[in-house]
């Protein structure tokens, strides 16, 4: 049925607008190519009528049953970007495309981005449908609760193939640089042949707005600096973070902290994450406003959040990054033994802040969570980090997206909470050892629950708990006197 397959991947293609009739018998020999398959009938016996992912999968497993390639992670992923490669336009025709739409509104060339970056299959949508996701009600709102499933496994044969590789190949130099557009991939290094990204001019510089392939929340995309540069919070982030704004006023943009424990997952190439979503910490009240000595014009505030975060909002995108640049280099070099903050062990810094804008209501506005990343013995992997009796639900370190709101969950969870509601209704007397204090604890409050619903719904409510503890665990002022000490300190 291969050809079947590909005609119907073809027809999906022209459908979705990858390409146009004229590119039907150019896009199928190249597929032919790819799968080395020498011959194609006058015409399909039936064209399979599916989405492009399920007829790529279909494909894939023709390909590994022929042995073109072998059933590896790495293998199945490059065959599938470089089939998709053959839909997609190049670079320079997706710019021109996005540019021309942009003329029409910010969000008409998002909107046809992003969409490309679906019907390519470079957003993953049948693993990332695998997710498991909930909104859970807690005092800071309704917060966002996921437990990632979407990203593959790697095998024992993928491992095996990593470990003996001896190769030192430094290119592209990481996951973030633009290099990675259209590469082809390689053992331990992701498939990209279907990949793109839109070049954008962001306060003098050149950056590469792209989407992640795994989203975690709608529009979830990256920007990326041109230059292959350590990450850093500074002036010019915020700049450029609001600057972004104006250009694109439905998307927020935020940085994970430049500093380990704190920070995201790569700090070797500067970047920022953006989206067409509303988080718990966009709508967040404020706990109280205070005065900014020396910026009369800007509206600050504490928000009620479970860290401890600064909202500053104005009308000039200047004034506005002079402001934040004050409380962070107060912040790098503020101490308050009190509250268990110590800005420096010797030479290395322990503060530095994880900053969120969005345009609103005619004007900006960044949020600025105050961030160390101090470790004591007591807590090794971080004071202001999850604690222990968290890490049987997160033990990973809080970035940006857990900062505004959404846990990212690791995928063990999974069977582990189907086990211990099977606890709390009475069909089994184990759980997994980290979990049974939480799952006796629910089991007195709520007593032996009558169905495996109710226990779902109780469970959801006691991890939405569990997410607010890990965020309460990385706010550096744990009480208002100790962030009014702070504000004292701008202010001087």
């Amino acid at each position: 049925m291969i050809h079947e397959y590909i005609t119907g991947l073809i027809e999906k293609g022209i459908e979705t607008k990858l390409i146009e009739h004229a590119d039907k018998i150019y896009v199928r020999n190249q597929v032919m190519n790819l799968l080395q398959i020498e011959s194609f009938p006058d015409e399909a016996d039936r064209i399979i009528n599916d989405s492009i992912p399920n007829i790529l999968e279909k494909i894939i497993t023709y390909a590994i049953d022929h042995g073109v390639i072998e059933d590896v992670l790495d293998d199945k992923e490059i065959l599938s970007a470089n089939i998709m490669n053959c839909f997609v336009a190049r670079p320079s025709v997706i710019n021109a495309n996005f540019n021309r739409k942009y003329e029409q509104s910010p969000k008409a060339a998002t909107d046809y981005f992003y969409q490309l970056s679906i019907n390519s299959n470079y957003i993953q949508m049948n693993r990332i449908k695998n997710n498991i996701s909930f909104k859970a009600e807690t005092i800071y709102g309704e917060l966002d609760i996921t437990i990632n499933l979407s990203k593959p496994e790697k095998d024992p044969d993928q491992i095996k193939r990593e470990r003996a590789m001896k190769a030192n190949v430094n290119y592209p130099k990481c996951l973030l640089c633009y290099e990675n557009e259209g590469y082809a991939g390689r053992i331990g290094h992701p498939a990209r042949a279907n990949h793109r990204v839109v070049k954008i001019q962001n306060a003098g510089e050149n950056w590469y707005l792209q989407y992640s392939p795994y989203v975690y929340y709608n529009e979830h995309s990256i920007l990326l600096s041109q230059e292959h540069r350590a990450m850093k919070i500074d002036k010019r982030t915020f700049e450029r973070l609001l600057t972004f704004t104006e250009k694109f006023p439905h998307y927020f943009i935020g940085s994970n902290a430049d500093l380990p424990i704190v920070g995201g997952s790569i700090l070797s190439h500067d970047h920022y994450q953006a989206g067409h979503y509303e988080f718990a910490m966009t709508n967040a009240a404020e706990d109280y406003s205070f005065k900014l000595s020396g910026y009369p014009e800007i509206n600050a505030a504490i928000l009620k959040w479970p860290l401890s975060v600064i909202r500053l909002k104005g009308e000039q995108i200047n004034t506005l990054a002079q402001a934040a640049d004050h409380i962070l280099q107060t912040w790098k070099y503020y101490s308050d033994e009190l509250a268990n903050v110590i800005a420096f062990t010797g030479d290395t810094p322990h503060n530095t802040i994880t900053p969120i804008a969005r345009s609103r209501n005619g004007g900006f506005e960044i949020d600025l969570a105050l961030r160390n990343n101090r470790i004591s013995e007591e807590h090794p992997l971080g004071i202001f980090h999850p604690h222990a009796d968290v890490h049987h639900i997160k033990k990973e370190n809080i970035g940006l997206i857990e900062v505004m709101g959404l846990a990212v969950l690791p995928p063990r969870l999974k069977d582990e909470l189907i086990e211990i509601r099977n606890f709390l209704i009475g069909a089994t007397t184990k759980v997994e050892a980290y979990h049974q204090a939480w799952a006796d604890w629910i089991k007195h409050e709520y007593g032996t629950l009558s169905s495996p619903k109710q226990a779902e719904m109780i469970l959801k409510k006691e991890l939405g708990r569990k997410f607010v503890k890990v965020l309460e665990d990385a706010g550096v002022f744990k009480e208002q006197i100790a962030f009014e000490r702070f504000i004292e300190t701008l202010n001087r």
